[in-house]
């Protein structure tokens, strides 16, 4: 049990890559703080972690507001006692060109995303740097497309989340925290949503991927995530990490 006795705080935990972090987590031990939007999901995920033998907790929050995050940091260390582990997984999405990019789609973007995980890594600080922590944030492979027609705003707001990480990783490892940053490719709702969508597109991309398959949310990010939480990652900070079979080039 790698992450045994440890507190960890997922956001977007309801459903996707953030339930199936929840429960890779929760698989190695640590007691789960699933944040989200919408109850009854949160539900689903911490019964399932239950019944795994595990610890769960449900806490109603929404990203884009800066008084229910505190609200969520401060129910998960007083119901936990402490916090070990954040990960920034949730994110609303606006895709499509520049000129069909309403103001409000990108501010969501914004405020969900970069400044949802600033706010967030603040608030965890505290917490985190009493007895060593780890921070997860999540960018996406969108931003190293060549053609980034119709990704424009998406990639904007993931790469903010990149360098917020970097910061973190640079000015916070004399406090105890790691803070790195995963790229997914996974199974999730948003990527059934865009299959269904742009069928064609979302076949062309998958033909890209060396290993020939979308990544499971659990198994494959969700086990990832979890073992970069661990010790076994103590020397693992400030990276931007891609867990697509491949099909990203960071260089």
């Amino acid at each position: 049990m790698k992450l045994a006795g440890k507190i960890a705080l997922v956001t977007g935990a309801g459903q996707g890559v953030g339930r199936g972090i929840a429960l890779a987590l929760a698989n190695e031990g640590a007691a789960i703080a699933v944040a989200g939007r919408t109850l009854s999901k949160l539900e689903d995920t911490v019964r399932a972690i239950e019944g795994r033998g595990g610890k769960a907790f449900a806490v109603l929050c929404d990203v884009k507001d800066a008084a229910s995050l505190a609200r969520c940091v401060s129910e998960v260390v007083g119901f936990f006692g402490g916090l070990h582990i954040l990960v920034n997984n949730a994110q609303e999405v606006a895709l499509g060109p520049l000129n069909g990019v309403s103001d409000e789609a990108f501010t969501a973007g914004w405020e969900s995303g970069p400044l949802a995980t600033f706010r967030l890594m603040k608030l965890a600080h505290p917490h985190l740097a009493k007895q060593g922590g780890s921070i997860v944030n999540f960018g996406s492979s969108a931003a190293k497309r060549w053609d980034l027609a119709n990704y424009g705003a998406y990639a904007a707001v993931k790469e903010a989340i990149r360098q917020l990480t970097r910061a973190a990783a640079c000015e916070w490892a004399r406090d105890g925290i790691r803070t790195n940053c995963v790229l997914p490719l996974a199974d999730s709702p948003a990527m059934a949503g865009w299959t269904q969508a742009r069928p064609e597109e979302a076949a062309a991309f998958v033909s890209t991927i060396p290993q020939n398959r979308v990544g499971d949310c659990e198994t494959d990010v969700g086990v990832f995530v979890a073992t970069l939480c661990s010790d076994e990652c103590r020397y693992i900070n400030g990276q931007s990490i891609g867990v697509d079979g491949g099909q990203a080039y960071l260089g």
